[in-house]
């Protein structure tokens, strides 16, 4: 690999890690959001969309989730 595809490597990567950043801060935030919502409060709709997201986090694998959490400083209750 000559240093010309080096460089361009180490840039995608970089681009990669900032991302990841940003949405294991999303994911926290809409981890935050489900834990302290309350169902009954919502909107049909809502509800169903709120179900959702929860299955989908409730998918990720625990250090990714922990990640996240940890990502906006919320704390596990």
């Amino acid at each position: 690999m000559n240093k010309q595809e080096t460089e361009l490597l180490r840039q995608e990567l970089e681009m990669l890690m900032a991302e990841r950043t940003r949405l294991l801060k999303v994911v926290g935030a809409a981890a935050v959001l489900v834990a302290n919502t309350e169902a009954q409060s919502l909107p049909r709709g809502a509800v169903d969309a709120a179900e959702m997201l929860s299955e989908t986090l409730n998918a990720l694998p625990e250090e990714t989730l922990k990640d996240a959490l940890d990502s906006v400083q919320a704390e596990l209750a």
